[in-house]
């Protein structure tokens, strides 16, 4: 079995969404003086690679506590949209091309190759956001949930977070971002996780973001 891990470290000096403060990361205790180390780990449920669920825009909506443990687990489709220029829309040509993996899939993963930026400005710039074809297409599937390895859903510049509100407003599913090494996936469907941590009253939460292979 292969497994491919597409997840981004957590640490003090990562990329955050504009206006978020980073983690923090302080020795709680330490060898020498309690005989174990232990962290204090300080940070937005939005840090890293995370997950988004419709309560993170709607009150009254799901949780990821209220969502079933199999929301999180499944097959998986990586669609390459690397050709695509800064600004252009993700369109539904780009799913098309996969044929029916597209429809078996239960989470869409959009390859940018953003992931490269991941510690630079760049990182933050206009990158290609799906269309509203691509999004009606996904509200009417029966997909488990999306992923981008860019640091939203929207575009950086929309304070309306147009599209996080269209994907949550009646549909329980999850928005996964700051996804990386999707290019490690192949062109077909594959074994994906992507668990949260089990809080409480959750609007979003870190995940481990993996993929797996029968090879």
């Amino acid at each position: 079995m292969r497994v491919v891990d597409l997840t981004h470290f957590i640490e003090e000096d990562m990329p955050v969404f504009p206006g978020t403060k980073p983690p923090t990361l302080r020795p709680a205790s330490t060898y020498e003086k309690d005989g174990y180390r232990e962290t204090l780990v300080t940070m937005y449920t939005h840090t890293g690679t995370h997950m988004d669920p419709p309560a993170h825009l709607f009150p009254g909506r799901s949780t990821l506590d209220q969502l079933p443990a199999d929301q999180f687990i499944g097959m998986a489709l990586v669609v390459d949209c690397t050709a695509l220029k800064e600004g252009e829309p993700i369109t539904l040509d780009l799913i098309r091309r996969y044929g029916e993996d597209a429809d078996r899939a239960d989470f869409l993963l959009f390859r940018l190759g953003w992931d490269t930026r991941w510690g630079d400005m760049s990182y933050f710039g206009d990158f290609p956001c799906l269309d509203d074809e691509v999004l009606d297409y996904i509200l009417q599937g029966s997909y488990k949930g999306i992923g981008f390895d860019v640091i939203s859903v929207d575009p950086i510049s929309d304070d309306n977070l147009t599209r996080h509100k269209k994907l949550f407003r009646e549909k329980d599913i999850v928005n996964i971002e700051n996804l990386c090494h999707l290019d490690e996936c192949g062109p077909g469907l594959f074994h994906f996780s992507c668990f949260p941590l089990k809080l409480r009253d959750c609007d979003g939460s870190p995940v481990r973001a993996v993929a797996w292979f029968d090879e």
